[in-house]
């Protein structure tokens, strides 16, 4: 029996890159090849650094190669040592960052509306061993960050964010990366402003904005080792192609609010099926497509229909699935400690992302609308 045909010819990938202006991007990289200068805090990377903090409003930008290795440098800068309270509900990079460096990332539950790291939740969680807190802002959405600094102060720990969502957002008006000690943000070829592979630490801090630029590059500092380092330097190359995007920046957040709202269009009245809006009254770069599943009036599981959307060539992704402390090599120290994350497994079991950017248009989403209401609807009708 032959296979059935699915209903996009061609894979509908969460987070397919966005390209910029290609003509300006080939400038850039003739211009660079040129020069013969590919690495080593180049003119492109300080324009990237400099276009970045004027965007985000922010004293300092130090590029980086990823941002994991971001989140590491900001961590050891930060001197975080012992414990840090983080959400489970994260990409895992978020735990190996801490773990990489030695430290022990204890797992806090989430906000169950807004999904992030939930202030009480952390006041829990401190030990005499606690030196900082780590938050995610997660699809955008940012942390209660007077919570989390309330939390902080009173302990004396140091807060940093996970900002790999957030580019673009605000919290009450002010954009992120102003907040906490420093905050790191992706520009990974799947967030919506990419530089191919890449990151960058914000900060408003002088004395560790410098200690994080000697920390990215060796330790050095004018020729002269002054500090533990490593390479973490983005190069030219990407830090071009990093620039680039960011000029279209206001074009890819038009082009995902106009998804946004085809999808609301497409999903209104599916039953089980519920679309997250972003938070009234901030900025958001609406990078995130997110549905959360109640499988008895859907009539089927998330999984279930995930597993049906890629029949469909709609690669939809069960963000975050498992949660981190449900992860090896996590699970087994957390389940010895007894605590349960309720609203974390909750959500791990219920939500999955959907493709935008600008690689789909309205009518695909219209598609994907259809075939979800399709699925849900005669699952029920079959019960």
């Amino acid at each position: 029996m032959s296979r059935r045909t699915p209903h996009f010819a061609e894979p509908l990938h969460v987070g397919r890159p966005n390209i910029g202006d290609r003509e300006r991007l080939l400038e850039r990289f003739i211009d660079l090849l040129d020069r013969r200068w590919l690495t080593n805090d180049g003119p492109y990377l300080q324009e990237f650094e400099q276009r970045l903090a004027e965007y985000l409003g922010v004293r300092h930008c130090v590029a980086v190669c990823n941002a994991t290795i971001g989140l590491e440098l900001a961590i050891r800068a930060l001197d975080m040592t012992g414990e840090v309270i983080v959400p489970s509900f994260t990409f895992p990079a978020t735990a190996h960052a801490l773990a990489w460096l030695g430290v022990t990332p204890v797992f806090a539950d989430v906000d169950p509306t807004t999904h992030t790291l939930d202030p009480a939740a952390v006041e829990r969680l401190v030990t005499p061993r606690t030196t900082g807190i780590l938050g995610v802002h997660v699809w955008g959405r940012s942390c209660d960050i007077a919570g989390l600094d309330d939390v902080a102060e009173r302990h004396g720990l140091k807060v940093l964010y996970d900002a790999a969502h957030a580019l673009g957002c605000t919290q009450r008006g002010q954009m992120l990366g102003n907040f906490g000690d420093a905050e790191v943000f992706s520009f990974h070829a799947t967030k919506f402003v990419n530089a191919a592979e890449g990151g960058a630490i914000t900060t408003n801090d002088d004395e560790l904005a410098a200690r994080l630029r000697r920390m990215r590059a060796f330790g050095l500092e004018r020729g002269e080792v002054c500090d533990v380092g490593t390479n973490a330097k983005m190069n030219e190359l990407s830090a071009a192609m990093g620039l680039t995007s960011l000029e279209s920046v206001n074009d890819f957040i038009a082009r995902n609010r106009t998804n946004l709202a085809a999808y609301e269009r497409a999903l209104a009245g599916i039953p089980g099926v519920k679309l997250l809006s972003p938070p009234p009254f901030e900025q958001s770069n609406c990078q995130y497509v997110v549905v959360e599943v109640e499988a008895r009036d859907a009539g089927q599981t998330r999984d279930q229909l995930v597993a049906k959307l890629h029949e469909e060539n709609v690669l939809a992704k069960k963000y975050f699935s498992p949660g981190c402390h449900r992860m090896e090599p996590y699970r087994a120290a957390h389940e010895a400690t007894g605590r349960r994350l309720p609203h974390t497994d909750r959500l791990c079991d219920r939500l999955l992302q959907l493709p935008t950017g600008t690689a789909v248009d309205e009518s695909m989403i219209a598609s994907i609308g259809t075939i979800l209401g399709n699925l849900a609807i005669g699952r029920r009708r079959a019960a």
